[in-house]
């Protein structure tokens, strides 16, 4: 099991969740924050520091956004399993992410 990060991280990257993460496992897209499923530890610290609520268990994600369980493991595909977040950069995200029209901020 991991956590996930969902659609309302979308084109706001706030980096709450990268500072509380003691394992650096959220690794940064373009355009959201990615959770690598293989790194994360289950700690949880992330999801509380989200200020948008985008951080979910695996098996408490939404209805509507259960696709991203499927994003955040995909985006690794390419890059594999770095061993850490701080070092590797961005990368390009998700189709699905990429595809996505601008979000709003929220007000």
């Amino acid at each position: 099991m991991t956590y996930v990060v969902s659609q309302p991280c979308v084109d706001l990257k706030d980096r709450a969740c990268v500072d509380e993460c003691p394992v650096d496992c959220i690794y940064e897209g373009e355009r959201m924050l990615y959770v690598h499923p293989d790194e994360c530890v289950d700690c949880g610290a992330c999801e509380p520091v989200c200020p948008v609520e985008a951080i979910y268990y695996e098996d408490d994600l939404p209805g509507d956004q259960k696709v991203y369980l499927e994003v955040n493991t995909t985006f690794f595909d390419t890059i594999g399993s770095p061993g850490g977040a701080a070092r590797f950069g961005t990368a390009p995200d998700h189709p699905l992410v990429a595809a996505l029209p601008p979000q709003e901020a929220a007000s």
